[in-house]
């Protein structure tokens, strides 16, 4: 454990506090970062097996076929999520304590040129997966809407897996603050309460800032 706290300490830095609702305005560019430690290569394990697909049936199984749609996001549809008519992509999971019961997994949605994705925590715990689910998701917007490099995808990686597992040990508490993983594209993770909106609890988010050419 004091190995994934020092990793995480030496990546994270905080910045200015930020909204943490879905309806959060970009960040100021004034923020700045140091330059991510280095990473020797480590091949990324690649899995048939959807982000958003708990039952191991489903996996087994072709994707429906997704309604032609003109959003950026689509091809979250091929990892199992649907899209509302607000045009955010979402994820449900049926809560295997509760016959009946199911809650909002995930949500990815673009807001004022920045893309927001986030994870839910159920009563503020993650359920069964999730934490890795997570991170998969994550690194999927970030390797189709930030430039960057190989090298630096995997330091992003690192970070968000020590941000998401310190959140699972109840090492960091619900707050304002978001943290800076990128600066060329303002990338941000936070951990925050919901404050507004149907969706009540807490959540992990990342917040990607997209040039106008990406939307």
């Amino acid at each position: 454990m004091n190995i994934i706290v020092r990793l995480f300490r030496a990546f994270i830095l905080p910045v200015s506090t930020l909204a943490t609702t879905f309806s959060m305005a970009a960040i100021p560019s004034t923020v700045s970062l140091a330059n991510a430690q280095q990473t020797p290569a480590i091949p990324q394990q690649r899995t048939t097996q959807r982000i958003c697909s708990l039952d191991p049936v489903e996996d087994l199984l072709p994707p429906p076929p997704s309604k032609s749609s003109n959003s950026s996001l689509s091809y979250l549809a091929e990892q199992g999520f649907t899209q509302n008519q607000d045009g955010s992509w979402v994820c449900y999971a049926n809560d295997p304590k509760k016959e009946g019961r199911y809650f909002t997994l995930f949500k990815v949605q673009e807001i004022n040129g920045r893309l927001i994705g986030s994870s839910f925590l159920d009563e503020g715990s993650l359920i069964e997966g999730q934490d890795n689910r997570s991170l998969d998701l994550f690194m999927v917007l970030i390797e189709r809407h930030m430039n960057a490099s190989q090298e630096n995808r995997q330091g992003i990686r690192r970070y968000l897996q020590a941000f998401i597992s310190l959140v699972e040990q109840g090492k960091i508490k619900p707050t304002r603050r978001g943290f800076l993983f990128d600066q060329p594209n303002r990338g941000l993770v936070l951990y925050h309460t919901l404050s507004s909106g149907s969706l009540k609890g807490t959540a992990i988010t990342v917040n990607i800032y997209l040039p106008k050419s990406k939307t």
